[in-house]
């Protein structure tokens, strides 16, 4: 990959995670660790993608780190996730977002079967 993350590329990574599905999820694409949401690509009109984060705290230091990339709206207030603008995040950084969000929400015995298998980067190092 290289320039600005594409939906596609969303997709390569996320489904490149284990046990992950694809489903839609509001007349967009969503992706499912065994039958649970990790990640929404939002309509072009809404622009990015939808990922989980930790808590609020995590949420609210992503916004405030880097308010080009990361962002909310009034709908995902007191939700622990967080609004990625693609065309401001790098690959790396997109991928550790896209892996965090799946280690978050995948079952623990999923998570601990698989974890392993996730490289630190979508090179594979």
């Amino acid at each position: 990959m290289c320039g600005v993350p594409t939906e596609d590329d969303v997709r390569r990574i996320a489904l490149s995670l284990p046990e992950t599905t694809e489903k839609s999820w509001h007349g967009t694409p969503g992706f499912r660790v065994k039958d649970t949401l990790f990640l929404r690509l939002r309509s072009e009109a809404e622009g990015g993608l939808v990922v989980w984060v930790g808590d609020l705290g995590e949420k609210q230091a992503l916004i405030a780190s880097n308010p080009d990339a990361y962002f909310t709206t009034s709908h995902y207030d007191g939700h622990p996730s967080v609004l990625i603008n693609l065309e401001a995040i790098d690959e790396q950084e997109l991928w550790e977002m896209i892996v965090e969000s799946w280690r978050l929400r995948a079952p623990a015995r999923v998570r601990a079967q698989h974890e392993h298998e996730i490289p630190d980067s979508p090179s594979g190092r």
